[in-house]
């Protein structure tokens, strides 16, 4: 029985940049048998497929695919985080959500959809018309309600293309994030800021509050050992302050809730 694994195999080859030469040391396999597979000359066995995908990086999803492909059942699910056999990962996602008020600190989906968020997030998504539970890729390609929100949007806008593609690029393609990214782009083409000869360490996102601009950055956590779709899909994304005002504002806003 013919299989479409061979073509999706040396897609992914292609998409990591790896020749088969590579990708056959990297896995302790010929280069010959990974030929083999590619033209079909040679069928995988399910340990095969994981061992490949494996080394390749291939994301969970995209695994159930090429197992599909060589003629094998999917072996990865997704779990929705209310599960109660995801109780203790729900546990530690909030746990480090509240620990790290009064910072913003919140959960993102693949597509970018606010899963949780501590009290300090709740208020900043909020300043741009977000909640828990909506797409933080709807605000971000609505020009005018993000630069009323930061200061320099159109630097940060930069960096969130950059993110959105090399998000994409890592799960083989996916057409939400291009289409987000592409959206930023036409909507900026015309507006993007010089870039200054000396750069800084990090781009901070300068939120507007009221009177006073907020500084923030950001570190971008994820779950180590995962083996259920959606939670190696979960970012866990952190803001720090820039800068000793904001440090001092937001610490100050803790004292008095």
């Amino acid at each position: 029985m013919e299989t479409t694994f061979g073509p999706a195999l040396k897609e992914w080859r292609n998409v990591r940049r790896v020749s088969q030469l590579d990708l056959g040391a990297l896995a302790g396999v010929s280069a010959r048998h990974i030929s083999f597979l590619e033209t079909g000359r040679s069928k995988p066995s399910r340990e095969m497929v994981h061992h490949l995908s494996e080394y390749l990086e291939i994301p969970l999803s995209e695994r159930n695919t090429l197992l599909h492909a060589a003629g094998f059942a999917a072996t990865y699910r997704a779990r929705d985080l209310s599960d109660d056999e995801m109780a203790q990962v729900r546990a530690a996602i909030d746990w480090t959500l509240d620990r790290h008020d009064p910072f913003p600190a919140l959960a993102l989906d693949r597509h970018w959809t606010v899963v949780r968020a501590n009290i300090s997030a709740k208020i900043m998504i909020g300043a741009i018309g977000l909640s828990e539970g909506e797409s933080m890729l709807s605000a971000i390609t609505d020009t005018a309600r993000m630069e009323a929100a930061i200061a320099n949007w159109a630097e940060v806008a930069q960096h969130l293309i950059v993110r959105l593609r090399t998000e994409s690029t890592f799960v083989g393609g996916d057409p939400i994030l291009e289409a987000t990214a592409n959206r930023m782009v036409e909507e900026r083409q015309t507006r993007w800021p010089a870039r200054p000869e000396s750069l800084q360490a990090v781009v901070p996102i300068q939120f507007r509050a009221q009177d006073m601009v907020l500084s923030l950055f950001s570190t971008i956590a994820q779950f180590g050992t995962a083996e259920d779709i959606a939670l190696a899909d979960l970012r866990i994304e952190m803001y720090f302050p820039a800068d000793d005002q904001t440090r001092q504002v937001l610490m100050g806003m803790a004292n008095t809730t």
